[in-house]
């Protein structure tokens, strides 16, 4: 019992995905009790035992098609007549998939940075804030969230963000966006959202792609957020977290980079940088979209 419950936190530290046996329920003669766990990881390999043999067999198999994407269940067998074990009872096995929870990583310490946290830890997010200052970056101002005292750079290489992994740019300065800005496309994360106005954004944009020449911005969000109207930095955060949201149960939102939209700017964009084109003819709620002003500043 001890091995799986380290091999399941350790499963989760890490990000991977795996599947989970749970023995819940047995009949008769059986070579496993209630509570008996067997743990597949992402690897084929296993940690633990339901008892080995055709039954074990079998809920391995069971494990892999949860690993591969299906959904948690139980499964009842009846040792004799299905697996021709002499045993002879009956065992019920909950089969669950194992999933980290995604990793938001907020880089700023401010006032848009605290309901954002609060909120996001409230719908399953794992949060991490990256601040150096002290005063601000703090347990009261932060609970249940993991706190950076670092610099973006260290901040990163600590966290080595993958595929699980949301990134959030709410900075009070535009040097510290832009250093965010540049680290973060060198990672994998699945999401870097950046706080701003359009024209922070795209003064933004132009440096990273001046500087740093081909990179990739399919993954960049920026004005952040659904349109919701938001104001506040309580409202903003609904925002902010609605669009994430959305994103990790697949459901579409408003265009990935609602700064591009300027034909100058995108025109000189597209040149260096792939970047996902904007609609020869937006709808009105993309143009209300492209008018968002979510940012620290008004800049």
């Amino acid at each position: 019992m001890r091995e799986v419950t380290l091999a399941l936190a350790a499963l989760l530290d890490s990000g991977r995905a795996g599947a989970l046996a749970t023995v819940i329920k047995t009949t008769g003669s059986t070579p496993q009790v209630p509570g008996a766990r067997l743990l597949l990881l992402p690897d084929g390999s296993s940690v633990g035992t339901i008892g080995g043999g055709a039954i074990e067999r079998k809920v391995l198999d069971a494990l892999a098609d949860l690993l591969a994407g299906g959904e948690p269940r139980v499964l009842g067998c009846d040792l004799a007549r299905e697996l021709g074990m002499c045993c002879g009872g009956s065992m019920e096995i909950f089969l669950e998939p194992v999933r980290a929870e995604p990793r938001l990583t907020l880089f700023g310490a401010g006032h848009v940075a605290v309901p954002t946290a609060a909120l996001a830890r409230s719908v399953g997010f794992q949060v991490v804030v990256v601040d150096e200052r002290e005063a601000l970056n703090t347990g009261e101002r932060f609970p249940d969230c993991r706190r950076e005292l670092a610099d973006v750079k260290s901040a990163l290489d600590a966290l080595a963000p993958g595929e699980r992994d949301y990134l959030l740019i709410v900075t009070h300065d535009h040097q510290l966006d832009e250093e965010a800005l540049r680290f973060s496309l060198k990672t994998r994360a699945r999401y870097i959202g950046l706080v701003g106005s359009r024209r922070k954004v795209y003064r933004l944009l132009e440096r990273v792609v001046a500087r740093d020449g081909q990179v990739d911005l399919t993954r960049v969000y920026a004005p952040v957020g659904v349109d919701v109207g938001a104001e506040t930095p309580g409202e903003i955060a609904v925002s902010i977290v609605a669009e994430l949201v959305a994103l990790r149960r697949g459901v579409s939102v408003v265009s990935h980079l609602r700064a591009v939209g300027d034909p100058k700017l995108e025109t000189r964009l597209a040149e260096v940088a792939r970047v996902a084109p904007a609609p020869a003819d937006p709808s009105p709620q993309a143009a209300i979209g492209n008018a968002l002003v979510h940012g620290e500043d008004a800049s």
